[in-house]
């Protein structure tokens, strides 16, 4: 997490986001401790077996949360191709080419779906 980097329209990319979204594996409070340090909030589930999830003054952020389902989505059909989830090339210029290469095929694919 110390290497994020949000990119912005002017000058040099911010090193922290406002909101850090994760599913319940990352909710441990080593986690919120560390995003909380760098003023970046948590929107993490708690586990079942937690005790903050009863505690009325820990809020969670449901309607930021659905939007990561866009970037689980995004990935889940990159790994549809299997030279990309197998990551088959090592080069990194080699693996943004078929990754782009696969969100080409994405674009035509929903471009011409619904013609005979």
């Amino acid at each position: 997490m110390k290497k994020v980097r949000v990119k912005q329209k002017r000058g040099r990319p911010k090193s922290r986001p406002k909101h850090l979204a994760g599913d319940k594996g990352y909710s441990s409070q080593r986690i919120r401790s560390f995003l909380k340090a760098r003023g970046i909030e948590a929107i993490i589930p708690h586990k079942q077996n937690e005790k903050a999830r009863h505690d009325p003054e820990v809020m969670f952020d449901k309607e930021t949360y659905k939007r990561r389902s866009i970037v689980e989505q995004t990935i889940g059909w990159l790994k549809e191709n299997r030279r990309i989830g197998t990551r088959f090339e090592k080069l990194a210029i080699n693996f943004l080419a078929m990754v782009k290469l696969a969100m080409v095929k994405r674009m035509l694919k929903l471009a011409f779906s619904n013609r005979a």
